[in-house]
């Protein structure tokens, strides 16, 4: 079945979808489980030089090296502090389920949220660029931004990022 057949199978499916939600200056967000492998605990980071502040570094996941992403960096605000809750949580992303962490303030559980309590991604207000959206899941009377993780994650604009980073460097 193709991967286009496959996304509007699980988008028109009524059946409540699982995910994991997680905080992050001070807003609460969420992935899709399907996309999430684990989550470990924040250490033995490996910077990388000259690359863009939203991407923290690299870590050994098993012996495979998995880029660590700061998405407090990446959706354009300040790097996360590091706390004891601080996670990265490891997903597969893209349609090449490329392995990607990204570090989280805290993860806090997983959701079943039905797809009639998920409203379109708003026009305008979010913090974040609203392509990253998929959508807000009303959870208890509140809003969960549902992550996009394929866009919010895109590797392709992450490598742009990186490569531009590198110019600046070496023009400067």
């Amino acid at each position: 079945m193709s991967a286009l057949a496959k996304a509007e199978i699980s988008v028109n499916s009524a059946e409540p979808r699982q995910y994991l939600t997680f905080s992050l200056a001070g807003e609460m967000f969420a992935v899709g489980t399907l996309c999430v492998k684990e989550i470990i605990e924040y250490g033995q980071l490996t910077t990388v030089p000259m690359m863009p502040e939203s991407i923290r570094g690299v870590i050994n996941l098993r012996g495979a090296v998995v880029p660590v992403i700061d998405l407090g960096a990446r959706f354009g605000g300040k790097q996360t502090e590091i706390t004891k809750r601080t996670c990265i949580v490891i997903l597969e992303a893209g349609e090449d389920q490329q392995v990607i962490g990204v570090m989280v303030d805290a993860v806090s559980e997983v959701l079943e949220i039905p797809p009639s309590e998920i409203e379109p991604p708003p026009s305008f207000g979010a913090k974040i660029r609203t392509d990253f959206i998929q959508g807000m899941g009303k959870v208890d009377g509140k809003f969960v931004i549902i992550l996009d993780v394929g866009k919010a994650l895109s590797v392709d604009e992450i490598a742009l990022l990186a490569s531009a980073a590198n110019a600046a460097g070496s023009a400067g």
